[in-house]
């Protein structure tokens, strides 16, 4: 019977993190340098409040979750990152977690940051609130990979996504795009959950890319741009330039073509000059400048000769691919080569109706 009631405990917990994490996802991409974290409060077998992290990284989760006038004296909270303990822009979690009276505290896994990793035990215990972690352990780090990576100074999460026919084609002659409108709305939400795209002049130049989020409630999740323009063949009359909002397009490139240059910049355009952009050092420092920056989470959106040379040199964390269900045959193409991609093997499909199209979600490295 005690076996029995600790696993129904467990349960128990492990439902309502798992929820919290559910909230935690809403914002992942959109919190600046500071974690998605997500927060839920239970009292007496009911949910009786819940927050997650706001917008551009404040105010955190469990403020969100707290800052209500609720009873919440002897309820548990559970939370996906461990509750910070330091003075920053705002007062630490934990003192509002010690002034409403919680009994349980319940997390994940510890907090990356320095001035707060592992402290908030220690911190709650001297008010008598109890401190239970590293509770769906496996589920915190995959979740926070990319926090992991931002504050460690490694390489961002890089994740890519590619379209192709039934007959992997990438290119189809007679329509703009290989998929339907189904996963082109797909491919909107799946930007939101990322801080940077990341694509090339040359794609752009192509389709007269906006890259951005066109679904109601997504624009404002719009991330930053930015382009891999090795020679600066950006051209000059693009729909980027003309939409008006915070977003921020970066350029890196090797040709210092100061009238471009100039050019660029008076259209709120940053040039970053390389000396090289020819192999996988090149762009391992590029990322991880993006990262030191705060990207620390990024969308591939670029053509077949890209997403090559990233799997080639495994830069990809993960490649979604939106596959139709009809052959191309002869109104299909590529720029080059698909057998980087026609070998991976297509076994985690995303569970979401796209009619004649699938997508999945493949883990490279």
């Amino acid at each position: 019977m005690a076996i029995q009631r600790k696993n129904k405990s467990f349960n128990q917990h492990k439902k309502y993190l798992e929820l919290a994490f559910n909230l935690a996802s809403i914002n992942i991409g959109s919190t600046k340098t500071n974690p998605s974290v997500g927060c839920v409060v239970e009292k007496n077998g009911s949910i009786i409040s819940s927050g997650y992290t706001s917008i551009n990284g404040r105010p955190h989760a469990e403020f969100n979750a707290l800052n209500k006038k609720i009873d919440f004296k002897n309820s548990n909270l559970y939370v996906t990152l461990e509750p910070c303990t330091h003075f920053g822009k705002t007062p630490p979690c934990t003192n509002l977690i010690k002034k409403k009276g919680i009994r349980n505290v319940f997390y994940s896994i510890d907090d990356y940051d320095s001035r707060s990793k592992r402290k908030s035990k220690k911190v709650l215990s001297k008010k008598k609130i109890k401190v239970r972690t590293n509770l769906l352990k496996q589920k915190g780090i995959n979740f926070y990979k990319s926090y992991y990576n931002f504050k460690n100074g490694k390489k961002p999460l890089i994740d890519g996504k590619i379209a192709v026919s039934n007959d992997y084609f990438t290119i189809n002659k007679i329509k703009k795009r290989i998929t339907n409108d189904n996963s082109q709305r797909l491919s909107h939400l799946l930007r939101s959950r990322y801080n940077a795209i990341v694509s090339t002049a040359k794609s752009i130049n192509k389709d007269n890319s906006l890259l951005n989020c066109r679904i109601d409630g997504l624009r404002e999740k719009t991330p930053d741009l930015i382009i891999i323009d090795r020679n600066l063949i950006l051209k000059k009359n693009l729909n980027l330039y003309k939409k008006k909002n915070n977003r921020k397009i970066k350029i890196f490139t090797i040709k210092n073509k100061i009238k471009k240059i100039k050019w660029l910049k008076k259209r709120g355009v940053k040039v970053i000059l390389k000396k090289s952009m020819g192999n996988k050092n090149d762009y391992i420092e590029i990322f991880k400048s993006l990262n030191a920056q705060g990207y620390s989470r990024i969308f591939i959106e670029a053509g077949l000769i890209f997403i090559n040379f990233l799997i080639k040199n495994k830069l990809l964390d993960n490649i979604y691919i939106f596959k139709t269900d009809f052959n191309l045959k002869k109104n299909g193409s590529n720029n080059t080569s698909n057998n980087v991609i026609k070998k991976i093997k297509l076994k985690n499909r995303l569970k979401v109706n796209l009619f004649n199209d699938n997508v999945y979600k493949e883990k490279l490295k």
